[in-house]
């Protein structure tokens, strides 16, 4: 995030993270590239997330272009260890294939 979007920038302060993937999808389509697919993985202890995992496929998918087939959303818990699993925070893996050209 920092060479693009750094922290100390005040204009990326709150904004909607579907803005910051719909500036990366730029970025990759300006090197000449496109998303395939993408896959993530949220790991939480709380709050649950599957409620919410369609709707974050879906609005994924819209801001990429992809189908929602393309896109796939889940997420675990930490198993009360560590910080993630005490609630002190949430993180996220994700993946995404690039494939050159059209």
């Amino acid at each position: 995030m920092g060479r693009h979007f750094p922290s100390h920038d005040p204009r990326w302060k709150g904004e909607d993270s579907r803005v910051f993937l719909a500036e990366v999808a730029r970025i990759v389509g300006d090197g000449g590239y496109r998303v395939g697919n993408i896959d993530v993985t949220v790991i939480a202890q709380e709050p649950a997330l599957a409620p919410h995992l369609e709707p974050m496929q879906k609005a994924l998918a819209a801001v990429l272009g992809l189908g929602t087939a393309d896109v796939s959303v889940k997420a675990k818990s930490a198993d009360h260890m560590g910080a993630i699993g005490r609630g002190e925070g949430i993180a996220a893996l994700a993946t995404a294939l690039l494939v050159k050209g059209d």
